[in-house]
């Protein structure tokens, strides 16, 4: 799936960020709980980091060009580490309002409607985050995949806060509100510091999973019973596309053609296995002791 079609997928996330605003908004007024206002607070992250997405994938999606030779699609990258951000900024700040009222506890009002419109909230965001995580995984989006796993724990902490806020409505316990919003923010930093570890380690062009690796060595191993062998195999994400690069040993009294015409099979193989992936080979003669000396990322002087 294209970057420039994802972009539909950004606006559907902004307009849920909406709705739940307005929804826990309205539940928050209602019953003036913190644990409900801790979830609307998370809500403004949640569209900032929607519109933040959205800007990033319109710039993913731009072609590359001579001064962006490899794309632009890690911009992706940028959208999950400031989502990361400003989760961290909102569990400052429902920390801040969670202790203020530990010190002035205040009863809980109009429960009943307010938890029935935090619900609805709840509702919209587990849809649409089921929608983002599936389009993020195929497409291999990680602003989307990010956007979808901070509505997924959104939808968990608002399970969590309602069931509290019913509690403090049943018990009359007042100090659980407050640290039911204590226990938001400290949830919330976890998924804001697992995003912005992502972001990092793709902009530092981490390999591609475990899961992937082993698939390319599967398919190598295949031509490996036919007499290539393979070492210097590098591999990269950048957003929505992946990249590999590995060097073709092949018997040097091979014509160039022959050459050529193993690497393609090999390289198409590759690219039917991994969905976005950008192969390149080198030709190298296995019976030459030089190539033997390139197996590491910068070349010995000779």
């Amino acid at each position: 799936m294209r970057p420039n079609s994802l972009k539909r997928y950004a606006w559907l996330s902004i307009a849920a960020a909406l709705a739940t605003i307005l929804l826990k908004g309205i539940a928050w007024r209602l019953t003036d709980s913190v644990g409900l206002l801790s979830d609307a607070i998370e809500s403004f992250v949640n569209l900032a980091g929607a519109l933040m997405a959205l800007n990033m994938l319109s710039l993913a999606a731009r072609p590359a060009d001579d001064s962006y030779a490899h794309g632009h699609g890690k911009a992706e990258y940028f959208s999950s580490a400031f989502e990361g951000f400003l989760i961290l900024v909102a569990a400052v700040w429902i920390a801040a309002e969670a202790l203020g009222r530990l010190l002035n506890a205040r009863p809980i009002e109009a429960a009943n409607l307010g938890l029935g419109v935090a619900v609805l909230a709840t509702i919209v965001n587990f849809a649409t985050a089921r929608i983002l995580l599936t389009v993020g995984r195929k497409s291999r989006s990680i602003a989307l995949e990010a956007d979808a796993r901070h509505l997924l724990t959104d939808v968990w902490t608002s399970i969590g806060v309602i069931a509290g806020v019913a509690l403090v409505w049943l018990t009359g316990w007042l100090w659980l509100d407050p640290t039911i919003a204590l226990l938001v923010a400290a949830n919330i930093v976890w998924t804001g510091w697992q995003l912005m570890r992502r972001a990092a380690a793709g902009l530092m062009d981490a390999s591609l999973p475990r899961s992937e690796l082993r698939q390319i060595e599967a398919i190598l191993a295949t031509y490996r019973q036919r007499g290539l062998e393979f070492h210097a195999l590098r591999t990269r994400q950048a957003g929505t596309r992946a990249f590999v690069t590995l060097h073709v040993l092949v018997p040097g009294a091979w014509t160039v053609q022959q050459g050529h015409d193993w690497s393609e099979r090999i390289e198409a193989d590759l690219r039917s296995a991994l969905a976005g992936v950008h192969v390149t080979t080198h030709l190298e003669p296995k019976e030459d002791p030089v190539s033997q000396d390139d197996q590491e990322l910068d070349r010995p002087p000779r």
